[in-house]
């Protein structure tokens, strides 16, 4: 009884928070999401479905959610490639594993706004290092406006937001290739198994369920990519990247129309979801073990 009462002790502090921080925020929104408070009053309206129908009807809401789709492939897919790349050549260069682990390592410790700052600093049209660099390799028509060309300023920002968190993804390969039985290897080569074999084969599959969170990890990361979008372009140019949690700022705190923020946070829980089951669902299938 006593071993009972101590759990329920070190238990409920945590439900608590959990109610007072996610449960009711959550359930908050979605009732709001239902009525035409503006955030500032006391009083609200039932609107019914009318704030889900305005929002779905928003020329603006559609974009967002095409940014986002792009802003996502881009991250995951260059976050995943690149991590996964790095993780290769950390493990098998063991004489400066531990310099190189800190160098890659090192953007993750930074905060979103910082990395922002960065990264409008690196982009400058004028001063930019980005394009500083390009003028002196001789590459001056490459030279751009990265975050002012409605074209390239949502991937400028999807380099950047990979590149911050490529060392943490490198460390979850690093463990999963750590996870892989040397004995696999050995045969292999016995067998007479090429290197690109060998990753197909082994490496690979064996991966997966490090594959697996860091492409779950990767996307609700990007589609949450709030501060470094609002540090960098606010959502411009003309809504060129402008995102789900842009326009959910917009709407509440700009428009002070807090009912349809909060149907747009519900589409934008629904979305995520969706995909993030996708994605498991991909990647379970391709799992094999040994």
């Amino acid at each position: 009884m006593a071993v009972r009462k101590t759990i329920y002790f070190f238990f409920v502090p945590g439900l608590l928070l959990y109610a007072i921080f996610f449960l009711y925020p959550t359930l908050s929104g979605f009732y709001n999401s239902f009525t035409d408070w503006d955030g500032m009053s006391d009083t609200s309206g039932f609107v019914g479905l009318d704030n889900y129908k305005t929002v779905a009807d928003s020329i603006i809401f559609k974009k967002a959610i095409g940014n986002n789709l792009r802003f996502m492939l881009s991250v995951v897919v260059v976050q995943t490639l690149v991590s996964l790349i790095v993780a290769l050549l950390l493990t098998k260069n063991k004489k400066t594993t531990v310099a190189l682990r800190a160098l890659y390592f090192f953007p993750t410790i930074l905060s979103s706004a910082a990395v922002g700052f960065i990264a409008a600093y690196v982009y400058d049209p004028n001063l930019g290092l980005l394009n500083e660099l390009l003028r002196m390799l001789g590459l001056s028509a490459l030279a751009n406006n990265w975050l002012g060309n409605p074209s390239l300023a949502i991937y400028s920002i999807a380099a950047i937001q990979a590149w911050a968190h490529i060392g943490q993804m490198a460390i979850l390969f690093i463990a999963g290739l750590h996870a892989i039985p040397e004995e696999l290897y050995e045969a292999a080569k016995l067998d007479g198994g090429g290197k690109w074999a060998i990753f197909r084969r082994i490496t690979w599959p064996l991966l997966a369920p490090a594959a697996t969170i860091v492409v779950a990890y990767t996307t609700i990361q990007s589609f949450k990519a709030f501060d470094l979008i609002f540090v960098t372009t606010r959502g411009g140019p003309n809504y060129a990247t402008e995102i789900l949690s842009t326009y959910i700022y917009s709407a509440a705190f700009q428009n002070y129309k807090f009912g349809q923020a909060s149907a747009a946070s519900i589409y934008f829980l629904f979305i995520i979801a969706f995909i993030t089951f996708l994605q498991f669902r991909a990647l379970r299938a391709n799992r094999v073990s040994y």
